[in-house]
C-alpha cells in the first residue's frame, strides 16, 4: 500500500449535492463513470480505474485475494503478454501503478499529456481483459510471499494491520490485506475469476482523470475503451462489525524497541461528525511537528522518534488508531502520556486561539495536498464511490470554520474514554 495524502485520508470530510464546475462527469451505457477536471497548465495527465472493491469483500478463504488480483492484473491479458503490459507506458516515459485497500482496488497510470489514449486504453485491458495464466500465478505467489516476509520484518507496518485484527476479531476489516501464507498458497485462476464475479458492479466503477485535456476528448477515449464492457450488477452485502470489546494483547517479537498500537472503533463515513473527530485527531497526532503528541512524548521527554494518530473512516464504520514505537522501560509512562492529553482535551475546550491555530493548520495541509493532480485524482475517484459526490476545498473550509471547541470536547468525551481502548504491543523477547 502507498501513502496517501492528507485530502485522501479525509474520507471523513463533507460533501456537496452538486458537481462543482471544475468537474465534469459522464455515465457510460454500462454504468461506468468518468470523472475529469481539466487544469491548463500540466504537462502530465493521471488517469486511474478505481472499483468499490477491496479486502473486506473476501470469505476467510479468500483473504488476500483482492491483492492478488491486483498483482495479476499486470501478469497477461488477451492481448498482451505481462512484459507488453510494462513496456506499453515505460518507453514513453509514463509509470504504471495499483493498489489494494480494505474497500478499493485502483489501477492508475501517470503519463504525459500526449500519451493519455495509451494509458486509459491499457489500464482498460489490465482492469477488465487479464487472463490469470496459471505459469504467471505461480510466480506471483511467490512474490507475494515474498513481500509479505519484508512487511513482517517492519514490525512498525506489521503492528498497524495486527491492530486491525484485534479491532474487528472475526470480520473481514480484520483480515490483512496481503491474506495469510496459507490463503496464498492456495489460490487459482479459477478463483480470480469467482472472486470478479462475486463482487464486480459496473455502477460501483470509476475512471478518474486529471490533464488539460478536454473533457468531450476524456469521454470518446472511455467510450472507445470502455463501452464493450457488460453491465454488471452484484449482490453482494457488507455487513457491518457488530461486537467491539476493549481488549490487551502483548506479542514478543525479535526487535530492539517496543511497538504499540492503541485505539477504538469511531464514526463511519456517513456519521456528520467525521470532518469535526479529523480535526481532533490531526491535533493530537496528525502530520505536523507540532501535534501534542509529538510535543508531549518527544519533544518534552525524548521517548519516541515518531508518534502518529490516524482516523481512518470505512462505509459503515471506522477507528482511531495511535501508534509509537519506544525502549520497552519507556513504553508505560509514554501511554501515561497519551492518556494525559486525551484528559485534556476530555475536560479542557480549546481556547479561542488554540481552535483557531487547530483550523488553519487543517485548511493549508488540506490546501498543500490538492497540489498534487494524481493524489487529487484518486481522492476524486473515492469520493464518488463512497459519497457520490466530490468536496471542493472552499466547502470543507466552511465546514472547518463552523466546528465550535463544544463540538470537539463532546466527541473527545464519547471517544477518548481510556476503558474503552485496545491495545496491542509489540515486545522485544527476552
Amino acid at each position: 500500500m502507498k501513502n496517501i495524502s492528507t485530502r485522501q485520508r479525509l474520507t471523513t470530510a463533507p460533501t456537496l449535492t452538486k458537481v462543482d464546475e471544475e468537474y465534469k462527469l459522464h455515465t457510460l451505457p454500462n454504468g461506468i463513470r468518468i470523472a475529469h477536471k481539466q487544469v491548463a497548465h500540466t504537462q502530465i495527465a493521471h488517469c486511474g480505474i478505481m472499483l468499490d472493491i477491496g479486502s473486506r469483500d473476501e470469505s476467510p478463504e479468500q483473504q488476500g485475494l483482492a491483492h492478488f488480483w491486483e498483482h495479476m492484473a499486470f501478469k497477461g491479458t488477451e492481448k498482451r503478454r505481462s512484459h507488453h503490459i510494462i513496456n506499453r507506458l515505460e518507453i514513453v516515459g509514463g509509470e504504471l501503478n495499483a493498489y489494494t485497500t480494505k474497500e478499493k482496488i485502483c489501477f492508475h497510470a501517470s503519463v504525459l499529456n500526449e500519451h493519455f489514449d495509451k494509458a486509459l486504453e491499457l489500464l482498460a485491458d489490465i482492469t477488465f481483459h487479464s487472463v490469470f495464466p496459471e505459469k504467471q500465478i505461480e510466480r506471483e505467489r511467490n512474490v507475494i510471499l515474498e513481500e509479505m516476509s519484508m512487511y513482517y520484518d517492519s514490525p512498525e507496518d506489521a503492528i498497524q494491520d495486527d491492530f486491525d485484527a484485534l479491532l474487528f476479531p472475526g470480520h473481514s476489516l480484520g483480515y490483512n490485506i496481503l491474506g495469510t501464507q496459507e490463503t496464498v498458497k492456495g489460490f487459482s485462476s479459477d478463483e480470480l475469476r469467482t472472486f470478479i464475479l462475486e463482487n464486480l458492479d459496473t455502477e460501483h466503477i470509476i475512471v478518474s482523470s486529471v490533464s488539460r485535456l478536454p473533457f468531450a476528448k476524456i469521454v470518446r477515449l472511455a467510450e472507445r475503451y470502455l463501452s464493450d464492457i457488460p453491465f454488471k450488477k452484484t449482490t453482494r452485502v457488507r455487513t457491518p462489525p457488530l461486537y467491539y470489546q476493549a481488549v490487551q494483547q502483548q506479542v514478543q517479537r525479535s526487535l530492539t524497541q517496543a511497538q504499540c498500537a492503541m485505539g477504538r472503533p469511531a464514526y463511519p463515513l456517513t456519521d456528520a461528525r467525521r470532518l469535526p473527530f479529523f480535526m481532533l485527531v490531526n491535533l493530537l497526532g496528525g502530520p505536523g511537528m507540532n501535534s501534542r503528541f509529538n510535543m508531549a512524548l518527544r519533544e518534552r521527554y525524548g521517548f519516541v522518534y515518531s508518534i502518529e494518530a490516524g482516523y481512518t473512516a470505512y462505509l459503515d464504520t471506522g477507528y482511531l488508531g495511535i501508534y509509537f514505537g519506544t525502549e520497552p522501560r519507556q513504553l508505560n509512562r509514554s501511554i501515561t502520556l497519551i492518556h494525559k492529553e486525551l484528559k485534556r482535551l476530555r475536560e479542557q475546550p480549546l481556547t479561542t486561539t488554540q481552535l483557531h491555530h487547530t483550523k488553519v493548520q487543517l485548511m493549508g495541509q488540506l490546501a498543500m495536498s490538492e497540489e498534487s493532480n494524481l493524489s487529487f485524482m484518486l481522492m476524486m475517484a473515492k469520493s464518488l464511490l463512497d459519497t457520490e459526490r466530490v468536496d471542493t476545498l472552499p466547502e470543507i473550509f466552511s465546514e472547518i470554520q463552523h466546528v465550535t471547541p463544544t463540538q470537539l470536547q463532546e466527541m473527545a468525551q464519547e471517544l477518548f474514554d481510556e476503558k474503552e481502548f485496545s491495545y496491542l504491543t509489540f515486545l522485544p523477547e527476552e
